[in-house]
């Protein structure tokens, strides 16, 4: 039988033998898959539909013992490696061309300790299981927007959501980590074991293992008062101004995002998303002001289960469309940065197009710089422009559309980026960004120890400090 032809991570070709397949395949609990097998051409699509990469092999795993296994592999011949969870990374970091692909999408196990207030999560777990389990007993921490997206990827890149004004971000409610190495180490970190790789994991990305497990602090959540408002794309500017200044007296308990987008009737709007994390009454008297302006076109604000707030904007970014996104921290908002942002929409390219401010701030400012990588809490505002579209022939007007807004928004921007939104291209000084300038030397010895030959490089990439 051919052997298997796969990339090494230097951009050689390795020839793997159908011997070493097979062993790997039986020693596998999931499935190793392999072009032209029944599963792998589900197995290498992704949430973004415009990464279309074909890995030369697919280790589906099932357990920390199948990851250890793949690894093996990988070592042997020197192999590229992507590691998926959620798959949800838009530059589509998840899946490599030719090379191994190592899919943690089938450890989606979560189990609670509800007296402790814990939760420990496979590293294939998305945030609809996380809150499944968590919700069971009346707990949650700060997850993602999306249900869809991976517990993995959010938190190693630092973690918005809902809940970071109340519980600062995801990664700031880690408690420890399960980690496979570069050498094939299975550890622990956390803030008594090995407590500097446990720092660079808090907003470091995927840039010092495999992480099989994560380990959270839980909070009592439950149901909020929570909604959108949509104002018609006219009024866009006064709307937006009103919410800009709301903020300014609005309370920790109150997760908020405003931007610009299309209504499921196809109408272009002014959105506002607002989460109350506390009694219901109270969360209807803080929002009341924002509901009494305009008035909106459409109002859903009410009483929400948690886990139905959590799903809140998945029907507005489906997994297969195409996207392209560009994303800055913005010190601030002013009058002339939402003008901006309304003239940029009018000349979008697809009814999909959006543009969001995502409010930070409460805990997430409160908590200490140094205490994780992420580096941008002392920020209220991250900017998102992001297209979507189906037809391949507009990638080129989409992704200018997003490029040119994201240049006309830069004088209103601070210099730090989002890790979780920062596009494929982002080049070195965008990464510095991503990470803070002052970090990234510490994140480079900290590379330089645990994965020093670069072998987990298909993330925003650390290279490794090399010794003077």
């Amino acid at each position: 039988m051919a052997a298997v032809h796969a990339l090494t991570k230097d951009g050689q070709t390795s020839a793997i033998d159908r011997a070493a397949i097979e062993r790997l395949r039986a020693e596998l609990r999931g499935e190793l898959l392999l072009p032209g097998d029944h599963g792998y051409e589900e197995a290498r699509r992704i949430w973004n539909g415009m990464i279309d990469r074909r890995p030369g092999l697919i280790a589906r795993c099932a357990g920390v013992a199948d990851v250890l296994a793949a690894l093996r592999l990988a070592r042997a011949h020197d192999l590229l490696i992507a590691v998926r969870g959620g798959g949800h990374n838009v530059a589509g970091n998840a899946v490599c061309e030719d090379g191994l692909m190592i899919d943690l999408s089938p450890m989606r196990g979560v189990r609670v300790d509800p007296k402790a207030r814990i939760a420990r999560a496979d590293g294939g777990a998305t945030w609809a299981d996380f809150d499944a389990e968590t919700q069971a007993f009346g707990l949650a921490t700060t997850g993602g927007l999306i249900s869809s997206t991976g517990v993995a990827g959010l938190t190693l890149g630092g973690g918005i959501g809902w809940l970071m004004g109340s519980y600062g971000l995801a990664c700031d409610n880690l408690l420890s980590l399960d980690l496979v190495t570069a050498e094939g180490e299975l550890i622990t970190a956390s803030a008594h074991a090995h407590p500097e790789l446990f720092w660079g994991l808090k907003g470091g990305g995927g840039n010092f293992g495999i992480v099989t497990s994560f380990e959270f602090r839980l909070h009592p959540v439950g149901p909020m008062f929570a909604g959108v408002l949509f104002h018609p794309v006219a009024r866009a500017r006064e709307a937006l101004i009103h919410f800009r200044d709301f903020l300014s007296g609005a309370p920790d308990e109150l997760g908020a995002l405003a931007g610009l987008s299309t209504s499921p009737a196809g109408e272009p709007v002014a959105v506002l998303g607002l989460v109350y994390n506390g009694p219901l009454e109270e969360g209807a008297r803080v929002v009341q002001p924002l509901r009494d302006f305009g008035p909106p076109i459409l109002d859903t604000m009410a009483p929400t289960p948690y886990r139905a707030v959590q799903t809140m904007l998945d029907a507005g970014s489906p997994p297969g469309r195409r996207n392209y996104w560009k994303s800055s921290f913005l010190e601030r908002l002013p009058d002339a940065a939402i003008e901006t942002m309304v003239e940029r929409f009018a000349a979008a390219r697809s009814p999909r197009c959006k543009l969001l401010i995502e409010c930070l701030g409460g805990a997430v400012a409160r908590i200490e710089r140094a205490a994780a990588v992420f580096d941008h809490r002392h920020l209220p505002f991250n900017l998102l422009v992001e297209a979507a579209w189906e037809d391949r022939t507009a990638d080129r007007d989409n992704i200018a559309w997003v490029r040119a807004t994201w240049e006309a928004m830069q004088p209103h921007a601070a210099e730090g980026v989002y890790l979780n939104y920062l596009e494929a291209e982002g080049g070195p000084d965008r990464l510095r960004a991503a990470y803070g300038a002052e970090k990234y030397d510490r994140l480079a010895a900290l590379k330089a120890r645990y994965d020093p030959d670069n072998r987990f490089r298909m993330n925003q990439n650390i290279r490794p400090a090399r010794s003077t």
